[in-house]
């Protein structure tokens, strides 16, 4: 057997380079690179292997290791998991960093391959800077902190130990119903050490999806299910998209006149006016869904693992009458809420069922009272997102003029507060790739970095990320890393002097304005300035009417451009929506919240 001398950095990424992808009939590198920050734990060893190789495998270097990692899962989202990225980092807080990275992976089931540098294997030089010291186990380092947040994790002491380790590794970031984050922690030690590995190893390797097939016994039962159903109603997630099965969803639903409701993460797949399409479903839902998701006798879910806020927190999906088909290429969805399971591959699914449903008549009625629906919802969203006339614009009316202006070709990216509920019921996506919110982990500071990895996914589109003040004060320097690497985003930022949405949520649960708002002492962000300062062009739009020029100049700027508008922190839109458990004091001094506590016990019991 043939064998190359490498360090175990220098094989890590020769695997890497090799692993390959076909799309389209085209054969692409799986991994599109590596974001790295190099320190003490990682720049002699993975940052000398890169460096070698950096004209074949590309290295980008972030501003935060959080982010870097937010950006690479972006890609891989945008890139329905098809293709991926690496980060690596130092060991202890360019490590740590990352952890609630991997927690938004591990959520969303978005895969990337984590390589946080670690201490010594030999311990010779232990305390190492940065190390986490245990003295109760000498093998605990801060890596330990991605064991429950990672889909696969696994310790490198030794060079050879990436021969079992790295398929595996792979096995897990191309599965389909186990995809998700990868962590191989690094002793720094390791990755200089010297291997004589058999050359097989670094041979090319083809992934292509699996597309698991339905058990018949479980398809028989679920083509009986739709069959007799008299209001069946879709929800499609982001399976779909992963899938690669928009088209199938489309002709499915048409051919039988079912109505398909959306998740956040299956939010255009299929375009906002199909005539199958009734919105967004649940807490955050359109009217039409959520009133249609309560007469429907059959819930068909599909690519969706069904989060409290698709469910309406168990409301809209557990009611007396109804059934519910989960068809899910994962096990542990499939028998969520008392479903009939169909454990398959979205599309191989539908187009399984579809043909054992050949016979089947449209369900024409069903789908005339659900596009009735639709246009009232319509009417409704119209009026959420039309000028008030008030000194601040509520985020409806500025996520409106946003979605006009960016067109067909526009990408919305965002991930927390207000902003995704009002996106999920009233942005109009034109289609697969247009609608990017994460809102599986909900995490403050995913926008920015999540826009950043959504353009280099799609350097075709215009990339359009809406956060809020809050969330741009703490994560914003992936601005300078979008114009060293010459992608271009479209970055509005609503300022409401806070946390506005759960300074909404904490009056609605009776409490007073407390910690969410800032005060007059709080100093006045000059948030143009800021942006200037890390290489954007920035202006602040005077109010709505202003918006929409200030967004057109900066979709013709050079450069990332952000454009600064301030909004009104206590409006929402009233229209559509669903209950949302949030637990309220059972006792209490204030009068406001014993009686939001009494509105709380009603909707448990009518649960």
């Amino acid at each position: 057997m043939k064998r190359v001398r490498l360090t175990t950095a220098q094989a890590l990424v020769r695997y890497l380079i090799a692993q390959r992808v076909r799309i389209d009939e085209a054969e692409q590198p799986l991994f599109a690179g590596m974001f790295a920050i190099f320190g003490h734990g990682n720049v002699a060893g993975l940052g000398e292997a890169l460096q070698q190789v950096r004209g074949a495998f590309p290295t980008w270097r972030a501003h935060n290791e959080q982010a870097m990692a937010h950006a690479a899962i972006a890609y891989a989202k945008a890139s329905h998991r098809r293709r991926m990225m690496a980060c690596t980092t130092s060991i202890g807080p360019g490590a740590t960093n990352m952890v609630t990275a991997a927690a938004l992976a591990h959520v969303n089931r978005l895969p990337v391959l984590l390589l946080p540098g670690d201490t010594f294997a030999n311990r010779g030089p232990d305390p190492v800077l940065q190390q986490v010291e245990s003295f109760t186990d000498p093998t605990i380092t801060a890596n330990d902190c991605f064991r429950p947040v990672s889909r696969y994790w696994d310790r490198i002491s030794r060079p050879g130990q990436l021969l079992a380790s790295l398929p595996q590794a792979l096995s897990v970031l191309t599965d389909p119903a186990d995809c998700g984050p990868v962590t191989l922690a690094l002793p720094q030690d390791v990755q200089a050490e010297a291997y004589d590995w058999p050359e097989r190893f670094f041979e090319p390797h083809l992934h292509e999806p699996l597309r698991a097939g339905p058990d018949p016994r479980q398809l028989r039962i679920a083509a009986e299910l739709v069959a007799a159903a008299k209001k069946p109603l879709i929800v499609a997630g982001g399976g779909v998209l992963y899938a690669g099965a928009c088209e199938m969803l489309a002709a499915f639903a048409t051919a039988r006149g079912i109505p398909v409701g959306e998740t956040q993460a299956g939010k255009g797949a299929l375009p906002w006016d199909h005539a199958c399409n009734v919105g967004a479903i649940g807490v955050t839902g359109t009217g039409a869904a959520n009133a249609l998701a309560a007469e429907a006798d059959l819930i068909i879910a599909i690519g969706t693992r069904l989060a409290d806020f698709t469910t309406g927190s168990g409301q809209l999906i557990l009611r007396e009458g109804s059934r519910l088909l989960m068809l899910n290429v994962c096990r542990h969805d499939t028998v969520k809420r008392g479903a009939v399971p169909l454990q398959a591959d979205a599309r191989r699914g539908l187009e399984e069922l579809s043909a054992a449903l050949a016979a089947s008549r449209p369900k024409t009625a069903w789908l005339a009272a659900a596009q009735a629906r639709v246009q009232e919802w319509n009417a409704a969203r119209d009026a959420a997102v039309a000028a008030r006339g008030t000194a601040l614009p509520s985020d409806a009316e500025v996520l409106g003029v946003a979605n006009r202006v960016s067109g067909a070709r526009g990408t919305v990216v965002c991930a927390a507060g207000g902003l995704p509920g009002e996106l999920h019921k009233l942005w109009r996506a034109s289609g697969p790739g247009a609608y990017h919110v994460e809102y599986g982990y909900s995490c403050m500071g995913y926008e920015i970095a999540g826009g950043l990895g959504v353009k280099m996914a799609r350097p075709d589109r215009d990339v359009v990320v809406l956060v809020g003040d809050g969330s741009y004060l703490m994560m914003n320097s992936e601005i300078a890393t979008s114009i060293a690497l010459g992608h271009k985003l479209i970055i509005v930022l609503l300022d409401n002097r806070g946390f506005g949405c759960i300074s909404r949520l904490q009056r609605a649960c009776g409490g007073d304005a407390f910690n969410n708002l800032l005060d007059d002492a709080a100093p006045q962000v000059d948030f143009v300035g800021h942006a200037r300062a890390l290489g954007a062009h920035a202006e602040k739009a005077d109010g709505l009417a202003a918006l929409e020029p200030a967004l057109a100049r900066a979709f013709e700027a050079d450069r990332t451009a952000v454009v600064v508008i301030e909004t009104d922190p206590a409006h929402s839109t009233a229209a559509g929506g669903a209950w949302w458990n949030v637990p309220v004091a059972e006792v209490s001094t204030s009068t406001r919240v014993r009686d939001a506590h009494a509105d709380y016990r009603r909707h448990l019991d009518e649960q």
